[in-house]
């Protein structure tokens, strides 16, 4: 389909990839350029190859390796490409177990181009549609899955980065600006969920998800407290210690309604219905939180530790995930049993970790910001277990799974929204 802005073949790491620090840089790619065909084949034998072989033609010819993010030429995206080749070269098997999920005959798509950063996909039930964040366009953007077309939703958005949809249907967004949680009332009227914590400014929340309680978890790390992405703090505060920057300057209600200096470390907060906030996970247990997520019977929290923040004076974020067993029942629901998910390293490569979405059976799906070839999407099973990745042509913030059988697997890359035919469903609204 012909879509807004839509290119081919680029690779643009836009923002988000120096920003976060995710990436070790040194001695990574050795291993990048090659992969080796069987465990690319091994879910699912090529069709082309079959018929070859039963047309008594050379191996040769029926196995050449077709264009791919790290071929020479690599893979062309958008309308004006050519027809992809099944299964998908880009969609790599790690274990067996993940074609589970896989469907041979489907590729990767490139729906959307043309943003800047891409955040927070979440797919709404009710209006058959997916939203997304641009956080430095300062724009949310709509999928609609009935048209294939996408178009401005929210403009301005204040700089939503995270989006979800709750039990009942409402949009759930994080504002960088105001530096706080939203709710869309189906009416469409704005409903503040959080602002503050102890009557200090929050200081830019990232992700949430919600509960059946009705509660909604989220995390709270400094990234959106800068001029791409919100706005800094007053002169002196952690993010403007020199003073040189005007927090005010083209958005004075930004800082007015967001507050002005960043107060608080860094924490994951759960949101009671009765309007109760509490930390559930402080700075000394997630530094610098990002991503978060529930696996599909509520029992585990995965919470992502990123990158060092604007304004951190401490060590900031590992680049980890961290898994958490959810005790207990309303406001006296606790987290117990930290331990580490995953380093998120992969043949020697940290493929930095942003956002995740699990699926029914408990798989992870988490964006990689890392060196292409290895940017995309990693999975994992409930243990930790590697399963396979998901290369994309561009670092991936987020993902989210979406359409009306909840199977697609829609990701957040940079300047791009791409998506991927699933068998298997996602585990939680939005």
């Amino acid at each position: 389909m012909d879509m807004p802005g839509e290119t081919e073949g680029t690779n643009h790491h836009g923002g988000g990839f120096s920003r976060r620090r995710l990436i070790k840089a040194g001695a990574i790619v050795a291993g990048v350029t090659t992969i080796a065909p069987a465990a690319t084949l091994a879910w699912m034998e090529l069709p082309q190859l079959a018929l070859a072989k039963s047309a008594g033609q050379p191996e040769a010819a029926a196995t050449a390796s077709p264009p791919s993010v790290i071929s020479t030429p690599p893979r062309k995206w958008g309308p004006n490409a050519p027809p992809e080749i099944y299964p998908d070269p880009d969609i790599i098997v790690i274990d067996p177990s993940f074609g589970k999920v896989l469907i041979g005959i489907d590729a990767i798509h490139r729906v959307w181009t043309g943003g800047d950063w891409l955040e927070g996909p979440a797919w709404s039930e009710k209006g058959s549609y997916l939203v997304f964040s641009d956080v430095h366009l300062n724009k949310q953007f709509k999928y609609d899955w009935n048209t294939g077309q996408v178009s401005v939703f929210r403009d301005p958005s204040q700089n939503s980065n995270g989006n979800s949809f709750d039990f009942q249907g409402r949009q759930l967004s994080t504002q960088d600006n105001f530096r706080r949680v939203i709710r869309w009332e189906n009416d469409n009227r704005l409903t503040v969920i959080a602002d503050n914590y102890n009557g200090k400014p929050l200081n830019s929340p990232n992700d949430l998800v919600p509960h059946p309680d009705g509660s909604i978890w989220f995390t709270d790390p400094p990234y959106g407290d800068t001029l791409s992405e919100g706005h800094p703090d007053a002169a002196g505060g952690p993010t403007n210690p020199d003073g040189l920057l005007n927090p005010a300057l083209g958005d004075p209600e930004g800082v007015k309604i967001g507050g002005q200096t960043r107060q608080l470390p860094t924490n994951t907060y759960r949101w009671d219905p009765s309007g109760a906030l509490d930390i559930v996970a402080d700075e000394s247990m997630v530094p610098d939180p990002n991503g978060i997520c529930f696996s599909p019977d509520y029992k585990t929290l995965y919470i992502i530790s990123t990158g060092k923040g604007p304004g951190d004076t401490g060590p900031g974020g590992q680049g980890i995930i961290f898994a958490f067993d959810v005790v207990g029942t309303g406001r006296g629901t606790q987290l117990q049993n930290q331990r580490v998910f995953t380093d998120m390293m992969v043949d020697g490569v940290h493929c930095g970790p942003d956002g995740m979405r699990a699926d029914v059976y408990g798989n992870l799906y988490c964006g990689s910001n890392t060196v292409l070839g290895y940017a995309g999407v990693i999975v994992f099973d409930s243990t930790g277990k590697l399963l396979g990745r998901i290369r994309l042509p561009e670092v991936c913030a987020n993902v989210a799974f979406g359409g009306p059988k909840r199977n697609f697997l829609f990701m957040t890359a940079s300047q791009s929204l791409y998506r991927l035919q699933l068998q298997t469903q996602g585990a939680a609204p939005g």
